[in-house]
């Protein structure tokens, strides 16, 4: 009997990670389960036999594949590029229009605590995790699953959502675009009503005591979504006198000519029973030309997207404090954010609040949709790398500009998550200090008469409301406005088609990616072209309901225990700490290990328990359109389990308990993509591995739980790890 391990090799052509000890087991995981005689043997046993019977080490002849050609993958030029895509990805549309809308409907100032305390047990924990998956393997949101095989369907799954998000976000990208091209007008079209559009409208931009009980609504709403009713009155009246007429119908027809909604932007009808009606022409303009944006940038990859994401990120915190500086000047500006930020404390004990802060939190950061683990696919891997004289190893190639530039990735993670909501206050004390300065032009004494709801009616109704009533050039605040809506919108456009473009590519690395680039965006602009239909609204809603928010939040789930708990938290923790060169702290193993997948886990099904069928407005949707977004619903989520049937098929040469266990265990692809950072690696995870054994062989069972979970040593486990790191 042997007294080493042996390696042992996969099939299908990949690598399995794990070792086969004496007695034939094999031990995937020092999070699974230890050699078998490790313990019982001694420590003295454990260092003669090189202590080999311990972590989850890919396997396989390292020497060959190491050598393998691997395709030039691009950069970023520096680290500063990355945290400025992260930036431009994160900060969007919805800290713009969601977050103020949500904060105040949730008990304003009081709406932070939950909102802070989720920010960092599950949007900075995840936002960490997905950055060190995609810079440690150099994949997309699909090839990073190498990982564990089994787990592939969460990528397809993922990226479904993202063409989901991306065909409606573009589309409202559009509608962004049409405000900010009428914004050129002499007179604002949407300050004043139009002759047909009735005696419940009034102007937007005049001051007049408005009375929240009366069916009285602004140019401004008129102007975005509603369909006049005298128009759809005089229409039907048409229909029915028609045979009466006669002769006379042309000139009938003329005469109600001017009743057409012919200004308005959506002509949203008051049903889509009979269909949603066809594309627009002039948002389908709008709609080529936001496309078009996108394109330019992502046409290049990140030489391209990385230059222009300085542009993306800093520019909307140019015009957002320029709007914050001239909103805080208005009279009634106190009012309103006073009334944004003063907390309802009382509304900290309702569930739907914590409910609301963690979908905030979650959808803000732009996590789960695969994003994030594309874009830091493109680091350097060195260039996270801690200059640490204690860690086992010297950074590679490490020079002293690079450090300067780009610190850790915790450290990135901070301060994109901290800037997001820093973003997000920013934005809702300027949306609230306008609002108050448009109650107090129209004597109203509560705010929230005036603030129409969150999303597209924040943005587009209650802001041109306000906007409209500037004394001052309301034509340029209207410009800087939409503009920097647009240049958001971009950003985080450009990292959600990167998902996609970036998966493609890693498919197929020879096709050329602005092709690939050119295709996606063609194919997404047909899609969007829903979206810019009279009807266009009801399906967003629909769409990003069952499409995106439910097949994400659920996918979500499943990543945070599909790498800390089948691929096991100590051994990504030792991934982590080979490309940092410092071990991860208590804080991130806590939260990866318990606090996030738990709570997690009980949104989901809070979610599930108190779920209602979905309306617009008031409006209930008819059968089949739910029945169409259970589908679509069920198809995201389906990929999971597809391709885990999948996966297990194509290992049937193997037995089936070993067919399962291989299909869990990370590749030979899951390790750095530079050939010797992969060599080095694979050391490492030798040395963890005779430590592992080491620390074992003098330990109770609760303490090897607490150093595996939490990271603690004992001063024994310490003593047999030097001793370790000596014989080395």
């Amino acid at each position: 009997m042997k007294d080493s391990f042996e390696l042992k090799g996969g099939g299908e052509g990949t690598d399995n990670t794990g070792y086969v000890a004496d007695n034939g087991v094999v031990i995937p995981s020092i999070d699974n389960k230890l050699a078998a005689n490790g313990k019982s043997e001694g420590y003295s046993k454990a260092l003669a036999n090189g202590g080999q019977n311990g972590d989850a080490t890919p396997t396989g002849d390292g020497a060959a594949g190491d050598e393998d050609e691997i395709p030039d993958r691009p950069q970023w030029s520096n680290g500063v590029e990355f945290i400025m895509s992260c930036i431009a990805m994160s900060v969007g549309l919805g800290n713009v229009w969601r977050f103020p809308f949500t904060a105040y409907e949730n008990g304003g100032g009081a709406f932070l605590i939950p909102y802070i305390i989720v920010l960092f047990i599950i949007g900075k924990p995840m936002y960490y995790m997905e950055m060190a998956m995609g810079q440690f393997s150099s994949y997309g949101a699909v090839k990073v699953w190498n990982i564990s095989p089994i787990l592939t369907g969460l990528g397809y799954g993922q990226i479904f959502a993202t063409l989901c998000i991306v065909t409606y976000y573009v589309s409202l990208m559009a509608i962004t675009a049409f405000y900010f091209i009428m914004s050129f007008k002499s007179v604002l079209p949407w300050a004043f009503c139009q002759p047909d559009w009735g005696e419940n409208c009034f102007d937007g931009s005049e001051n007049q005591t408005f009375n929240a009980s009366s069916n009285q609504m602004s140019s401004s709403e008129y102007y975005f979504k509603v369909t006049d009713k005298i128009y759809n009155d005089i229409h039907i009246l048409q229909v029915k006198m028609a045979p009466l007429i006669g002769r006379e119908l042309e000139s009938f027809e003329t005469g109600i000519a001017t009743c057409s909604p012919k200004n308005m932007v959506l002509r949203e009808p008051d049903t889509i029973h009979d269909g949603i009606g066809p594309p627009e022409w002039r948002l389908t303009l709008c709609l080529i030309f936001s496309w078009i944006c996108v394109f330019l940038v992502c046409a290049r990859g990140v030489k391209s997207s990385g230059k222009a994401s300085y542009f993306l990120a800093l520019f909307p915190y140019v015009i957002m404090i320029t709007l914050l500086i001239k909103g805080c000047t208005l009279e009634g500006a106190g009012k309103g954010v006073l009334f944004f930020i003063t907390p309802q404390w009382e509304e900290l004990l309702n569930p739907n609040v914590w409910y609301a802060a963690v979908t905030q939190a979650f959808f803000s950061l732009n996590v789960g949709f695969g994003s994030l683990i594309m874009y830091s696919s493109y680091n350097n891997f060195n260039e996270n790398i801690h200059s640490n004289p204690s860690s086992w190893r010297r950074p590679l190639g490490r020079s002293p500009k690079a450090q300067v530039l780009h610190e850790a990735g915790d450290r990135d993670a901070l301060i994109v998550t901290t800037l997001d909501t820093f973003t997000s206050l920013m934005a809702g004390c300027t949306i609230f200090a306008i609002l108050g300065n448009l109650a107090h032009e129209l004597g109203v004494d509560d705010i929230k008469d005036v603030v129409g709801g969150g999303g597209t009616g924040l943005a587009f109704i209650s802001y041109p409301d306000a906007i409209a009533k500037f004394d001052t050039v309301p034509q340029l605040f209207a410009v800087l406005f939409f503009l920097m809506l647009f240049t958001l919108g971009v950003g985080s456009a450009v990292a959600l088609v990167s998902s996609i473009i970036t998966i493609i590519c890693d498919q197929f690395p020879h096709f050329k990616h602005w092709i690939v680039t050119s295709v996606v965006c063609c194919i997404c602009f047909l899609i969007g072209l829903i979206y810019v239909t009279p009807g266009g609204q009801y399906i967003l809603n629909l769409v990003d309901f069952y499409g995106v928010t439910f097949v994400v939040f659920v996918l979500a789930v499943i990543e945070v225990i599909g790498v800390h708990w089948i691929y096991g938290l100590n051994n990504f923790c030792h991934d982590l700490e080979f490309m940092q060169g410092s071990k991860v702290g208590l804080y991130w193993r806590l939260c990866w290990g318990l606090i996030t997948p738990v709570i997690l886990f009980i949104v989901l099904i809070y979610f599930l328990v108190q779920m209602e069928p979905l309306k617009y407005g008031d409006y209930l949707y008819p059968d089949s359109s739910y029945a169409a977004a259970w589908v679509l619903l069920a198809f995201g989520v389906a990929q999971f389990p597809i391709w885990a049937i999948y996966i297990i098929i194509k290992k049937r040469n193997l037995h089936f308990p070993e067919m399962i266990i291989d299909s869990f265990r990370a590749t030979e692809l899951w390790s750095p993509k530079v050939p010797k950072n992969k060599r080095d690696w694979k050391e490492f995870k030798k040395l963890k591995a005779k430590e592992e054994v080491a620390m074992t062989a003098v330990e109770n069972r609760f303490s090897t739980f607490m150093r595996r979970f939490l990271g603690y040593e004992t001063a024994r486990a310490r003593n047999a790890k030097s001793q370790i790191q000596n014989v080395k």
